[in-house]
């Protein structure tokens, strides 16, 4: 007799497997062991949120640099327009750190925004009903100079930071949740990977034979819709996260739409019990707030380690390189010149470790990399510091201060870049990730705007000394990671949670069935249901 999956109604979901005989349990075991392929549309539909939304992200923290002077040359022939005089240096140069900050700002509403939004929308919804967000951006940043306004670039920038604020957490939340257990590292690593295209692309295009000329500048900010609009058009088509219609909207058969769209050739069934598991074990099918997910004793340890490494990814230093960068290769004995195209270089080695963490991550494992990662961090920092203050001395240390800066923005691409996003999703469930992602995202937004903020300070006040800090925070973070943080690879969702909760003193809560079940009979390999058709099963109901 056949096996029957049991679902119930809206509102509450159980399963279990009506009782078999050994080899037909021990095939089942084997199937869910099975490796699932890597299909186009998981591959086109992490490429499209990935090229559309996360891209977006490195692109504008890139992007304001390589305008600076003539934005800042914008702002001084506004205000003599508006003023009759012009902008003291102090004023224009708070003008243009506004612009440059606000966009962190702008994340930081962002992130807070995703848990309300993923749980009306979905994740797939999310993210396409945001690209509204980059369409105005584009247009108040596209149109600034002819209208003569400093307030539409700044306003701009605003906007487009909380698309990227949005996006940073959804995107790795729904390929997550689409992707098997098998490829959650690889495809939970491609926006991380884009993240690097966007800086890449910025640099590139900001080249002075490109877009970098006075008169190109509003273009270069407002090309941020042309890879939204691509995605427009095309994600759509793409189905919602599977695990979101099943355990929130308790939608089977849109559920097994998805996993047919998503999957070639796999047990869709064995993946349905394994949602129903993870519904089992959870006390409700409602999003919990961030205030519950903090009071929540059995997620402690979960959440502490969302904390640790999103702080740590921002505190690292890699974004207080970027203040240093130019200063370092002219130290380094690089021309003027050619610094941009040194730049250029960097981004380069940027996706090249970005594709390294993508194709090592299900071999590695997630620990390797983001321990390595930050370790290999933390001892350039500790090198930057050594060849700065040496250089002096010994000329020779300034081509080892280059070869550090390589290597931290390295180590951050292998691991702590991406690795991060990939973790938040897999340490919790369905039920806690959305609040999960809002903490995460807040502190890696305000954590980026502090180091943007104290960072000069910093540096004047400690010198070259001032990577010392950072050296300490990168060695800090891995000591945690290996000794808290279990490797996640190849686990389920529920197996995941339950290597936590060997940690707590309180035993996981397990969900309750519910006597009004419907039956769900088997399916073959692709999910098509027997008689196609849901039917109650009425030797489980309650009169």
């Amino acid at each position: 007799m056949a096996e029957e999956v049991l679902i119930t109604p809206p509102g509450k979901i159980t399963s279990f497997l009506r009782p078999m005989d050994s080899s037909k349990l021990k095939a089942i075991e084997e199937m869910n062991e099975s490796p699932t392929h890597l299909t186009s549309s998981l591959l086109a539909v992490a490429f499209l949120t990935s090229f559309g939304s996360s891209m977006l992200y490195g692109y504008n923290l890139a992007v304001v640099n390589s305008p600076a002077v003539y934005i800042k040359d914008f702002y001084n022939r506004t205000s003599v327009s508006r003023n009759g005089t012009g902008l003291d240096e102090e004023a224009l140069t708070l003008m243009y750190s506004l612009t440059v900050s606000v966009f962190a700002i702008g994340g930081l509403l962002g992130s807070l925004m995703v848990g309300m939004l993923v749980t009306r929308f979905g994740r797939k919804g999310t993210v396409v009903n945001s690209t509204v967000l980059v369409f105005i951006a584009g247009s108040l940043m596209g149109f600034s100079r002819i209208c003569g306004s400093p307030e539409m670039v700044i306003f701009g920038r605003f906007v487009t930071g909380i698309h990227s604020g949005i996006s940073l957490s959804v995107v790795p939340m729904y390929l997550g949740e689409i992707a098997p257990k098998n490829l959650r590292g690889f495809l939970g690593l491609v926006p991380s990977l884009f993240i690097c295209a966007g800086v890449f692309s910025a640099q590139i295009l900001g080249l002075h034979e490109i877009l970098g000329k006075e008169d190109h500048w509003p273009l270069f900010l407002s090309l941020v819709v042309i890879p939204t609009f691509i995605q427009l058009m095309l994600l759509p088509w793409f189905p919602e996260s599977p695990r979101y219609l099943l355990i929130e909207k308790h939608n089977v058969h849109a559920t097994i739409i998805a996993l047919k769209w998503y999957r070639a050739k796999c047990n869709i069934q064995s993946e349905i019990e394994e949602m129903q598991e993870e519904q089992r074990s959870l006390s409700s099918v409602e999003t919990v707030s961030v205030w519950r997910l903090i009071l929540d004793p059995l997620v402690r340890w979960q959440l502490l380690s969302v904390v640790v490494i999103n702080i740590g990814m921002q505190l690292s230093g890699i974004d207080a390189l970027w203040f240093y960068t130019n200063d370092i290769f002219r130290n380094a004995g690089i021309p003027d010149p050619e610094i941009q195209y040194t730049t250029v270089g960097t981004g380069a080695i940027e996706i090249i470790a970005g594709l390294i963490g993508c194709f090592t991550i299900e071999k590695l494992g997630r620990r390797p990399l983001i321990i390595g990662g930050f370790l290999v961090m933390g001892f350039c920092c500790a090198g930057i510091t050594l060849s700065l203050v040496l250089q002096v001395h010994l000329p020779f240390m300034r081509y080892v201060s280059v070869g550090c800066v390589v290597g931290i923005i390295a180590g951050f691409c292998i691991g702590p870049a991406g690795v991060p996003f990939l973790i938040t999703a897999e340490l919790f469930k369905q039920s806690h990730r959305p609040a999960a992602y809002t903490v995460g995202g807040s502190l890696n937004w305000i954590s980026n705007f502090t180091v943007g903020f104290v960072f000069p300070f910093l540096q004047m006040s400690a010198g070259s000394y001032c990577y010392l800090v950072f050296c300490c925070v990168c060695l800090a973070v891995a000591a945690f990671v290996f000794f808290v943080i279990p490797e996640t690879k190849n686990k389920t969702f529920v197996e995941i949670s339950q290597m936590f909760a060997s940690k707590e003193a309180v035993p996981e809560t397990q969900g309750l069935g519910h006597p009004d079940q419907l039956k769900l009979r088997k399916m073959n390999g692709y999910g098509t249901l027997e008689n196609g058709s849901l039917e109650f099963d009425s030797s489980s109901s309650v009169p």
